[in-house]
């Protein structure tokens, strides 16, 4: 079978103060958009289980240090599979930009395998698994627009923004998440008040694109910007090159910026199309 993994962006994100385990609560909005990996996947039975994965990124691990192979162990274990797992992973989300792709990866594999086994195994047997996974595994479990809380687990589905495009600027370096979380913590940003309040959402989701972007809030922005000056920079330099606001994913690198029209976008990328810059037009919650 081939599963399609697709990319999100946080379009709010909202830290708190660090957890006596070192986690952080959130609360942030996500929305998946129109840039996906692929997986090829195959399966047969076997007396000892195996997952062997390869991959076209040679950057990345293909052992159990990699989230497919993890989520598709956890999966075999959960549910008592004696089976082996073959999959090919087309990579087209880029690491360490803030746009989830390892853990969207890891949830289709969840959903994949769930169908391939023709498991009875719903959403909420899947859910601790995807929370073992990593804190956006849930989302994609529930896609493509949600409020998440807590370390992620806590999924709410809500309407997606209402502008059907997004801009990501792609820049040629990543940003590391943890070391983003440490400069985070040294500057003292996180705040109970910033992941017990929500914004009225149902409002949010119906406003145009300019008048969203002026709303939206990423409280790792400023240790990213810490972490990687460049990325501060750049952003910077897009949004006096575009006229609108810019905002970072995640914890970076990516920058994102919404859309009412495709052509309106597709002229604005002209503006900031460049050999070292990647960037792309895409759907919001495809």
């Amino acid at each position: 079978m081939r599963l399609l993994a697709p990319a999100k962006i946080n379009l709010y994100l909202r830290v708190g103060p660090s957890m006596a385990d070192g986690f952080h609560p959130l609360l942030t909005w996500m929305c998946t958009v129109g840039l996906f990996d692929t997986m090829d996947v195959s399966t047969q039975p076997a007396p000892s289980p195996q997952v062997l994965l390869h991959c076209s990124d040679p950057q990345l691990p293909t052992d159990g240090r990699n989230l497919v192979a993890k989520a598709a162990s956890l999966f075999l274990d959960a549910f008592a599979i004696d089976a082996s797992v073959y999959v090919v992973l087309q990579k087209k989300i880029p690491a360490g930009g803030g746009l989830g792709g390892g853990s969207s990866d890891a949830a289709a594999m969840l959903l994949g395998l769930r169908r391939a086994f023709d498991s009875e195994g719903s959403d909420e047997a899947l859910a601790p698994l995807a929370a073992k996974l990593g804190s956006d595994v849930p989302f994609f479990l529930h896609g493509p627009s949600a409020v998440c809380k807590g370390r992620g687990e806590m999924v709410r589905a809500i309407a997606p923004p209402a502008p059907p495009w997004a801009m990501l600027i792609l820049p040629p370096f990543g940003v590391a998440t943890p070391e983003v979380y440490r400069r985070f913590d040294r500057m003292d940003l996180g705040r109970e008040e910033n992941v017990s309040v929500e914004p009225d959402w149902q409002t949010w989701s119906a406003l145009p694109a300019a008048a969203l972007m002026e709303k939206l809030v990423n409280d790792l922005e400023a240790p990213a910007f810490a972490v990687a000056p460049q990325l501060e920079v750049l952003r910077r330099d897009c949004e006096r090159k575009l006229g609108r606001v810019v905002r970072m994913s995640g914890s970076g690198s990516t920058l994102f910026t919404l859309y009412d029209g495709r052509e309106e976008a597709e002229r604005d990328l002209e503006k900031i199309r460049s050999a070292e810059l990647g960037s792309v037009i895409v759907e919001t919650a495809p």
